[in-house]
């Protein structure tokens, strides 16, 4: 039987306008007490690559980014464990290997232009900064994509643009995208995600309601190749584009 994952960026209406935060979020300091390194590599080795993964440069991102830097000071502590966390508006940071697995999923080999919907604390587009050439990220509660859009450049990210939005209707602005990377369950794959999506071009999307499947998606041809991948749960999709179409 297969495991099932859960992960969680919750979508809600806020209207589309880039990101501008005047304001900086701290960005948390390694606790001098603890070994957050270690912490770390202990986490790629027994949550990442026992269960699977295998891509040696999305090893290398899990390795590089700082988990900790993207949780609240309270749940340091739990930084590397295995489960999502809390990180305010009763959203959270998603499960460590269900990061790694959708970001293997995308085949990323460094020049790609990568659209992620469902930003959250920003974990998921520092390793896609680490691997991609550009991420464009959308985040429909904008307080959370204000402290990411911060956090994300006190890290040093310069390739990463954020955006507080209804992420169904994707970015038509930057389209096409080479990949597609989806944090919240649509009952349907979004039409404006495969529309931006380059031709050959891959999605990572958990599809479903009550029962979910976390689906690579292929486009070739102008058609859509839907690849089952594993069980998942997910928070459902919402926002003005999900209420259009239904």
């Amino acid at each position: 039987m297969r495991r099932m994952l859960f992960a969680a960026i919750a979508f809600f209406v806020f209207p589309m306008a880039l990101t501008q935060c005047t304001n900086g979020t701290r960005v948390t300091e390694p606790d001098p007490e603890g070994d957050f390194k270690a912490m770390r590599e202990k986490m790629v080795e027994t949550q990442i690559k026992a269960r699977g993964v295998k891509d040696p440069r999305v090893l290398s991102a899990l390795l590089k980014v700082e988990r900790h830097r993207f949780v609240p000071e309270e749940y340091l502590n739990s930084a590397y464990s295995d489960q999502p966390l809390p990180i305010g508006e009763g959203q959270t940071i998603s499960q460590p290997y269900i990061v790694a697995l959708m970001t293997e999923l995308l085949e990323l080999k460094g020049d790609e232009k990568v659209l992620e919907i469902g930003t959250g604390s920003g974990y998921q587009a520092a390793i896609l900064a680490e691997l991609a050439k550009e991420v464009y990220t959308i985040e429909i509660i904008e307080s959370l994509a204000c402290r990411a859009s911060n956090r994300l450049l006190e890290l040093g990210y310069q390739n990463v643009r954020v955006k507080s939005g209804d992420g169904y209707l994707g970015w038509p602005e930057a389209a096409p995208f080479d990949a597609v990377i989806v944090t919240a369950a649509p009952d349907h794959i979004p039409q404006p995600l495969i529309d931006q999506l380059k031709e050959g071009g891959r999605m990572v999307v958990p599809v479903g309601t009550y029962t979910q499947e976390l689906r690579k998606i292929v486009k070739r041809s102008g058609k859509v190749e839907s690849i089952g991948v594993v069980p998942v749960i997910f928070v459902p999709m919402t926002g003005e584009g999900v209420k259009q179409k239904k």
